[in-house]
């Protein structure tokens, strides 16, 4: 390209499995990214279907690779799609899977986030409202901190009935869920907010100002950015 000539904006696909995380993701991009072009994939029957099935299926994983194969290939005139950012936490191998099925850049939910936890001390905390999502994060934390050579001790809750909450439109009783759980952790270094869609109670947890607090939504866009404007 010329010199003055600015670059296009980046077209960024938005995949989700759950329409609560659809809010919070646009807000982080608009907070760290706003020049980036984003569109948005929602599958509501993905969380439904995992929860009915108990585990990832193969057809689950077929679906996230078709998923991802779709959002590569909608470009739009002209252009084409520069990278996939999921939302939904509860599947990191079907989005390890759809990493493989593309040739872009495709971003889990939840990497930034544990990368900037891995950062922050051993004692991790992680809340998450969507139960099946805490064996695959918990997993998915403890394989990075051993390939890092880092130990940890993680500390999990589940807030039970926060997202049903949010479904229902009380986000005030779903913060305030969210808030609770924060406050009843024990000692930690950091603390993570395993969904994208608990990013907006962030404003109201107060008892967590003794440690870090990570948003995920926010940790992906900044980590999105540097890759693919580097």
């Amino acid at each position: 390209m010329s010199q003055g000539v600015a670059a296009p904006p980046r077209r960024i696909a938005l995949i989700h499995a759950l329409e609560a995380s659809v809010a919070p993701i646009h807000a982080a991009f608009a907070r760290h990214w706003p020049q980036a072009v984003r569109f948005d994939l929602l599958d509501t029957s993905l969380a439904g279907d995992l929860q009915q099935a108990g585990r990832l299926t193969a057809s689950l994983i077929e679906r996230f690779e078709a998923l991802a194969r779709y959002a590569q290939s909608a470009g739009g005139e002209g252009g084409h799609t520069a990278g996939i950012m999921f939302t939904c936490s509860a599947f990191g191998p079907a989005i390890e899977a759809a990493r493989r099925a593309v040739t872009i850049p495709v971003l889990k939910p939840n990497e930034a986030a544990f990368e900037a936890a891995l950062q922050a001390g051993r004692r991790i905390g992680l809340l998450v409202s969507f139960a099946p999502s805490l064996p695959a994060l918990q997993s998915e934390l403890q394989e990075l901190a051993g390939r890092h050579g880092k130990p940890i001790e993680i500390t999990a809750r589940i807030v039970t009935g926060a997202l049903d909450a949010l479904k229902r439109g009380d986000v005030a009783e779903h913060d305030r869920q969210i808030a609770a759980a924060a406050a009843s952790m024990p000692p930690i270094d950091c603390l993570i907010l395993g969904q994208f869609s608990m990013a907006r109670a962030a404003s109201v947890i107060v008892a967590t100002d003794r440690c870090p607090l990570i948003t995920t939504p926010d940790s992906a866009v900044t980590r999105l950015r540097t890759m693919l404007m580097a």
